[in-house]
């Protein structure tokens, strides 16, 4: 386990771990349709977040990146295939990352909280939007920032 989880309850280890993960199914189907593409993009960014990662985070995504795509889609199975209806509550468990943040080390949780924004663009722009151009869709975002979550830095 991370050091840094000490203080944190087993449901609230659990949503750290799965919040990376939250942020890819929301914001790859943000547009009703998760893709391969929009999946493996999210592969291929944790697996660079675990060579690349900054010291108080690099724990943290090695052992996400353990069989990341398997857990990616059972988490993906656990929420209703409509978009209408998977959006809302995966912002819902989002959202609740602001009452665990405040347990954790300011400097870990900036890192950490930097990294799932991060998740998030690359996410958004792994489809390519028209053409292949890296375009945003407007409804990937409309979440891209992450704003259910508060900005840890900005206390």
């Amino acid at each position: 386990m991370i050091p840094e989880f000490d203080r944190l309850s087993q449901s609230e280890i659990e949503l750290m771990h799965k919040a990376p993960i939250l942020v890819c199914i929301l914001i790859a189907g943000a547009d009703d349709n998760i893709d391969n593409k929009e999946i493996k993009g999210a592969i291929a960014l944790t697996e660079k977040k675990q060579k690349r990662s900054k010291s108080k985070v690099l724990s943290f995504y090695r052992e996400l990146g353990e069989d990341f795509e398997d857990k990616l889609k059972i988490v993906i199975q656990g929420f209703p295939i409509s978009v209408e209806e998977r959006s809302p509550l995966l912002v819902d468990e989002l959202t609740k990352l602001n009452s665990v943040f405040k347990k954790l080390d300011h400097d870990f949780v900036i890192e950490f909280y930097g990294s799932l924004r991060e998740i998030a663009s690359e996410i958004a722009k792994s489809s390519g939007g028209l053409l292949g151009l890296n375009k945003v869709a407007d409804e990937e975002a409309k979440f891209v920032q992450l704003s259910m979550v508060k900005d840890p830095a900005s206390k």
